[in-house]
């Protein structure tokens, strides 16, 4: 019984997991694979119990529909396999068959065959055998009849005239009637042949599914009537919307298929309208007209609409807005009636998100402009109280304060900081209109403006006026005033200036040694100085360390033409201005700091330099007042044509007596070249007197010709001590012959052969000394090399004894070693053996107590086991006796409960014998009633309180 359930168990299962129709593997057409399908699941649901029915059923179904031969096999358990093989030339063997007297035309197959003698063709349906005629000819082998599965759908051109009751209509030769150059779409039907002239424009086709939010806009191509009535005229257009599925007619074309536009939160499409017509909301559109559609949700377009955008919303804040323009005049979301070309602003306040609609055009966002209280701005043509821009206006904004720019509005200069002066500040200020000023300043004198004290007072500006506002004071100039500049007083030291301009009067000022801020009326002034002066004033170099460098030309910085010219005469110095309005020269000694005023110029020193002397090589502001020296070249030549180039160093220095005296200090710079003209009157005079004597006088007395010849004799015929020119104070202290150069060849020879003469006599003296040092050196080492052979020899008997003393000692310890060692051996090796002899016993005791421990152990675990195993028996005996106990009392209570109360009562009332009868008929050998009060004594129990049974040995 369990097998037979299980098996029926595994049969439900079975057919619960095969209730469908699995394919391993075909090559069917699409058409006849599901027309098989379906054929043999009802095959197989018919003859469920007959598997040979359900074949046959399948095997003539399928040979009726699609020709012989089928095979069908059903059953479990089974392996089958059927190969086919399609001919390759089919088309040689459709041709072959054409031509063939007999032709077997397969059910769902036709042919057409051509009556040569009337030239009419005409259909042969399958199955059938077709015996052809000498007057006939088949155009083509049997082809299969067109099949439109259910949901599909074939196009006919030309297709053939049926009358009402679909039958088709032939002409009285029998040639089926045409409809030429007409359509036919056909749906699902039986299987049908092409009669000759019918083609298939468009071959088996799925309907096209329309799903929900979609819809396909059709166009109708001829007038027609639909089936309810409603009449399409050609050109007409409509939707169809899904869900549903769309059957074509050959009066309508499809267009495109529209799809739903999804309007989500904040936005809208734009929808134009392509010709006059209502739209979805019941509102009439003109051709060309534009509107918006913002419900949430999906818009299906009409046919006649077409979604031009998807526009989205602009969110609005507080800190943007949205500038707006009408395209057309219209009227906004807020109710207002706008005009072509207005412009206005959208914000937060009218709405939080703004969709613009078709009649505007969104010109750009505006961010909202923020003044702190340290900020203000100017707003040009301000946008007054009508709405209207105030063209060539402006209105002046302090902070704090948060606003947005309305259209036609811009910002002159951006945001601006407030004017904060302190008391080393001011502004000049312009007026561009007349007003009455209110914080106008009144100066209480020269040191007051220049302290910064001021009073506020009313004073009424012209236009162009100009004036100076004076801090402490925080300002925003009003849109009547222009701030030309923001004065900073400037910091002078004691000797630090500026020059400053009066812009009414023109005149110059040097200001020095003070803080100084410009009035309004005054401008910094800037000082021009000669090219040539600017380069020695950029020239940071010391007059004195750098006087002989020619190529000095570091880069330097840019001066500051408004600060006073400056210049740090150095010491021993000397420098002449000259003021060109008082037409006066002064002249500054060292060391000291000249600055020059606003007409003042520095004398500028062009002086001879290099060797020999060349004019106008050293630039120079300050005049050195020595003392100094000058180096020159000068040729001369002698009594006998003896040319010579003398190179001569000149001490000098100028002579003043009295720097205070302008007479003597402007004789500084009377004579402009001061070193050429001296190198020339004193080149003058050497040659004069060289001119006179011999060249080898002169080689021999040179120094003494050249000095008589600069300094001069004095009263007594001697040597001066030096030379001075009276003209600027000039002194020649002395002169130094540095070198002296024969310039002809004659000349140079003689005295090359006298140096050649003396170098050689100086060579043969130096060879001689060192010839004898030599050999002195030579005897001293031989006597060297000698006495350090003897000591050496000394050296080697001394090594060898001590040599001989140590191969004795390394005898003598190399014996007492072996035996020490030979004895320390053995004593290692016995103290060794000891040691092993003591730890082999520890480790023996060793073994001994880990044994005796772990037997100890083990003995401790059997009696914990044992003992746990009595432990155990123990209470498994005490629970059996308790389940004893408990299934004894449940005996005992069921029992009596089964007995009854009542039938206790009468048993307790009935007379002893009764009571025994009755309790041995109930299996009781003894029982004991009492009252609970009386004390009874248990230990007589058995022997029968209430009376005794008897057992089966006594009866």
């Amino acid at each position: 019984m369990a097998e037979t359930g299980e098996s029926k168990k595994e049969e439900a299962d079975y057919k619960r997991l095969h209730s469908f129709p699995l394919i391993r593997h075909t090559d069917m057409p699409e058409e006849m694979r599901v027309e098989t399908m379906e054929l043999c699941v009802t095959a197989c649901e018919k003859f469920a119990t007959n598997n040979e029915s359900a074949a046959k059923m399948i095997k003539e179904s399928m040979d009726k529909k699609f020709g012989s031969s089928w095979h069908v096999v059903i059953g479990e358990g089974f392996g089958f396999e059927i190969m086919s093989k399609r001919p390759a030339g089919s088309h040689m063997e459709h041709n072959d068959l054409t031509d063939a007297s007999i032709i077997r035309i397969p059910p769902h197959h036709y042919i057409h065959v051509l009556d040569q003698n009337t030239n009419i063709a005409r259909v042969e349906v399958g199955p059938l055998t077709y015996i052809r005629q000498d007057n006939e000819r088949v155009l083509f082998s049997p082809t299969r009849m067109t099949m439109v599965p259910p949901r599909h759908y074939c196009v006919i051109l030309n297709p053939v005239a049926r009358d009402d009751e679909g039958n088709v209509q032939f002409d009285t030769a029998g040639q089926a009637k045409l409809r030429h150059a007409d359509l036919e779409i056909r749906l699902t039907q039986d299987p049908f042949p092409l009669y000759p002239g019918e083609e298939i424009q468009k071959d088996v086709t799925p309907l096209q599914i329309v799903y929900p939010d979609t819809a396909l806009r059709l166009q109708a191509l001829l007038d027609f009537e639909e089936e309810n009535g409603e009449k399409r005229v050609a050109g007409d257009e409509w939707l169809f919307e899904g869900p549903g599925t769309y059957i074509p007619r050959k009066e309508v074309a499809v267009l495109e298929t529209i799809k739903a536009t999804v309007i989500r939160e904040n936005q809208a499409i734009r929808l134009r309208a392509r010709k006059e017509g209502v739209d979805r909301s019941g509102v009439r559109r003109v051709t060309g007209e534009e509107w918006q559609v913002s419900k949430v949700g999906a818009y299906l377009p009409g046919a006649h609409e077409e979604v031009i955008d998807i526009v989205n919303a602009f969110i609005l804040t507080d800190k943007r807005a949205l500038h707006v323009r009408a395209l057309r005049p219209f009227r906004d979301a807020g109710g207002r009636d706008r005009r072509t070309g207005e412009e206005w602003l959208v914000t937060v306040a009218d709405r939080e998100a703004h969709i613009p609609s078709v009649a505007e055009e969104v010109v750009g966002v505006v961010d909202v402009t923020t003044l702190s209280s340290r900020e203000y701005c100017v707003i040009l043509d301000p946008v007054g109280p009508d709405g209207k821009p105030q063209l060539g206006q402006k209105r002046v904004v302090k902070g704090e304060r948060s606003f947005f720019l309305r259209p036609g509005e811009h910002l002159e200069n951006g945001i601006q900081d407030v004017y904060v002066l302190s008391e080393e500040e001011g502004l000049v200020l312009r007026a561009v209109e007349a007003f009455t000023d209110t914080e106008a300043q009144e100066e209480d004198g020269e040191e007051e403006e220049q302290e910064g004290h001021s009073k506020k007072t009313s004073l009424q500006r012209r236009p162009g006026d100009r004036w100076m506002l004076r801090g402490p004071i925080e300002y925003v100039p009003p849109a009547t005033v222009e701030v030309l500049l923001r004065r900073q007083a400037i910091p002078l030291d004691e000797n630090e200036g500026i020059y400053v301009r009066d812009i009414k009067t023109g005149k110059v000022r040097a200001v020095i040694g003070r803080t100084y801020m410009l009035t309004h009326d005054e401008e910094l002034w800037e000082k021009e100085l000669p090219p040539n002066v600017e380069k020695l004033l950029s020239n940071m170099c010391d007059p004195l360390a750098s006087r002989s460098d020619r190529n000095h030309d570091a880069p330097a910085e840019p001066r500051d033409k408004t600060k006073v010219v400056s210049y740090r005469v150095p010491h021993n110095a000397a420098v002449q201005v000259y003021d060109y309005r008082e037409k006066k020269a002064r002249v500054v000694f060292g060391p000291d700091l000249v600055m020059l005023g606003p007409d003042e110029q520095f004398t500028v020193l062009s002086l001879s330099g290099e060797k020999p002397k060349r004019a106008n090589v050293i630039k120079a502001i300050c005049l050195l007042l020595g003392p100094d020296f000058c180096t020159d070249i000068i040729t001369i030549e002698t009594a006998d044509h003896a040319r010579l180039q003398l190179q001569l160093a000149y001490n000098w220095h100028f002579d003043i007596k009295n720097q205070s005296d302008p007479t003597q200090a402007a004789a500084l710079f009377s004579v402009p070249d001061f070193v050429g003209d001296a190198c020339k009157a004193i080149a003058s005079r050497i040659r004069g007197a060289v001119a006179s004597v011999q060249f080898d006088d002169f080689h021999k007395n040179s120094n003494r010709i050249i000095c008589s010849a600069v300094f001069g004799f004095d009263e007594k015929l001697a040597v001066r001590s030096s030379l001075r020119f009276s003209q600027n104070g000039l002194v020649i202290s002395s002169v130094d012959i540095q070198s002296a150069e024969p310039v002809d060849q004659r000349t140079r020879d003689a005295l090359q052969k006298s140096v050649q003469l003396a170098i050689e006599i100086t060579t043969n003296s130096q060879e001689a000394a060192a010839r004898h040092e030599a050999e002195r050196l030579e005897q001293e080492a031989r006597g060297k090399l000698e006495r350090q052979k003897i000591t050496d020899q000394a050296d080697a008997e001394r090594a060898r004894k001590e040599l001989l003393e140590l191969e004795a000692l390394s005898a003598a310890v190399e014996s007492t070693g072996a035996a020490k060692a030979e004895a320390q051996s053995r004593a290692e090796a016995a103290r060794i053996q000891g040691e092993a002899a003591v730890e082999e016993a520890k480790l023996k005791v060793e073994a001994q107590r880990i044994e005796a421990e772990a037997e100890l152990v083990r003995l401790a675990k059997a009696r914990e086991q044992e003992l746990q195993y009595k432990r155990d028996l123990d209470r498994l005996e005490v629970e059996k006796q308790q389940k004893l106990a408990e299934i004894e009392s449940q005996r005992f209570k069921e029992l009596v409960e089964a007995i009854g109360s009542g039938t206790l009562t009468e048993m307790a009332r009935a007379g002893p014998e009764l009571q025994v009868k009755m309790l041995q008929a109930l299996g009781l050998k003894s029982t004991l009633i009492t009252d609970g009060s009386s004390p009874i004594n248990l230990f007589t129990t058995a022997n029968g309180l209430l009376g005794a049974m008897k057992t089966p040995e006594e009866k």
